[in-house]
């Protein structure tokens, strides 16, 4: 078993039992596995405040959240689109705190009442493996409509809207663009083409690093980073507009270590933690204009972004996602 392996095997019992070490803020992490162990990392290096972290989808970390929600086992929800952290919010499940860095925030990046707070912001991308593509003949996509081309017949992997932030997203984006009956009769015919419907949102890029799959969809940074490290990756942003997930952070309602929870929002939003983002190679995007993406991310005025309201979002997901059940999984 890896370090990794134990220690989140560790943490999700301790998070299970509720023994977690004095003093110790107890996350559930929706944020890319590696990129929130450095970034709590940095945040205890910085504040000497220990984490443990238990990594989970934004669905099954919001179900557990409800279940628990009479005895918290844990005090952040990290990670997950705001649209989650409202539905949270409107269930009870989360308690008010208003960082002092929040009025260097956007309105779009927190809560009035601060309910929820902004960590960083990604947009929507396909990832391709050019290598692959080139010995299938196949071209690269460069818009959405692309990916209905018979040429990608169960060439690509995307998270499921039913278990991932991500997937939902995208659902949303079509609607933007499209109008809600065409967005599903276009997933609906691109749903040939789809591989897999993956539970977690970061899995897509996993599978492109290794061949697996040659198309990708999911947020930018799992691809950026593919990018980095060399792998034969083309990032594309498609042509039509992408949406943005808005990653938020959450103290849960009885959460056992408040003042830490409090620490925790605190520095995630101020200027040093969104540094981090950068300087721990996240490949997120800072939600403060003072702090600088870094090297290799692009800049967000130079990619065509869709917007949607993330409340009709949080209200309409159960509606929207059984009707991608009905018309797009089912057929």
């Amino acid at each position: 078993m890896t370090f990794s392996a134990k220690f989140l095997a560790a943490t999700a019992f301790a998070a299970l039992m509720g023994t977690g070490s004095a003093q110790a803020l107890v996350v559930y992490s929706t944020t890319e596995e590696g990129s929130a162990a450095r970034l709590l990392a940095a945040f205890t290096a910085d504040t000497g405040v220990k984490t443990e972290m238990v990594f989970l989808s934004s669905g099954p970390a919001l179900s557990r959240i409800e279940a628990e929600a009479g005895r918290p086992q844990a005090d952040v929800w990290f990670g997950a689109p705001s649209e989650n952290h409202i539905l949270a919010k409107e269930r009870g499940l989360t308690q008010p705190y208003v960082s002092a860095n929040a009025g260097d925030l956007g309105e779009k990046f927190k809560d009035g009442e601060g309910f929820w707070h902004a960590i960083y912001t990604n947009p929507l991308a396909v990832g391709v493996r050019t290598d692959i593509l080139e010995k299938r003949g196949a071209p690269v996509p460069a818009s959405w409509e692309d990916l209905k081309n018979e040429a990608y017949k169960g060439l690509i992997q995307m998270p499921s809207p039913q278990s991932s932030g991500t997937g939902y997203t995208f659902l949303l984006t079509l609607r933007e663009i499209l109008g809600e009956d065409e967005a599903y009769a276009f997933m609906a015919a691109m749903h040939p083409n789809v591989q897999t419907y993956t539970q977690s949102g970061t899995a897509p890029s996993g599978a492109l690093g290794v061949g697996e799959t040659p198309i990708a969809l999911q947020f930018s940074p799992g691809f950026l980073k593919l990018v980095d490290e060399g792998y034969p990756v083309k990032v594309v942003f498609p042509t039509e507009g992408v949406g943005a997930e808005v990653s938020a952070m959450s103290i849960l309602k009885g959460a056992p270590n408040p003042e830490e929870a409090q620490k925790f929002v605190d520095w995630m939003t101020s200027a040093k933690g969104q540094e981090q983002l950068s300087a721990t190679k996240t490949y997120f995007m800072p939600i403060r204009s003072d702090v600088s993406a870094g090297e290799g991310v692009p800049a967000l005025d130079t990619i065509k972004l869709i917007s949607y309201d993330p409340a009709f979002a949080s209200e309409n997901r159960e509606r929207l996602v059984d009707r991608w059940v009905d018309e797009v999984l089912s057929q």
